[in-house]
């Protein structure tokens, strides 16, 4: 599957995203992009072992245990490249559909675990800006 059948996929079929990363400062890229999608009828579920509440939903220390209360589709990663390897272990383990790592966050051999594990991935861009996209062309 290429990356924008992924891209197509996901923002089509998804629901619910746990925002790795997310941060309660609404200056920051993440708490932007996170507010956009939840106003797009996403769910948005914050993972941020600093905070309790972000966006109006209870934030979790990890993915597992934010996938004790919710079942999380998308993880969508706010954090630098090198931390992606165990995000995708955890991803796999809580069974999630797709792993997107946010621009300028890229990691070929977690991507790589991922796909073998059956997940979507997406490395490398911005999940606002690819709705947006998607929407303008009447996608979604």
């Amino acid at each position: 599957m290429s990356e924008a059948d992924a891209i197509r996929q996901i923002l089509t079929h998804a629901r619910t995203i746990a925002v790795v990363g997310l941060s309660p400062d609404p200056m920051r890229p993440s708490h932007d992009v996170a507010r956009t999608l939840q106003a797009r009828g996403y769910r948005i579920i914050p993972i941020n072992p600093n905070a309790t509440v972000i966006l109006g939903e209870t934030a979790y220390p990890s993915l597992t245990a934010a996938a004790q209360h919710h079942r999380i589709e998308v993880v969508n990663c706010f954090r630098k490249s090198r931390d992606i390897p165990p995000l995708v272990e955890e991803a796999i383990a809580i069974g999630a559909k797709a792993v997107w790592m946010q621009l300028g966050i890229a990691h070929a051999g977690a991507a790589q675990r991922a796909q073998a594990a059956g997940l979507r991935v997406v490395q490398n861009k911005c999940i606002r800006t690819e709705h947006a996209v998607l929407s303008a062309r009447g996608v979604i």
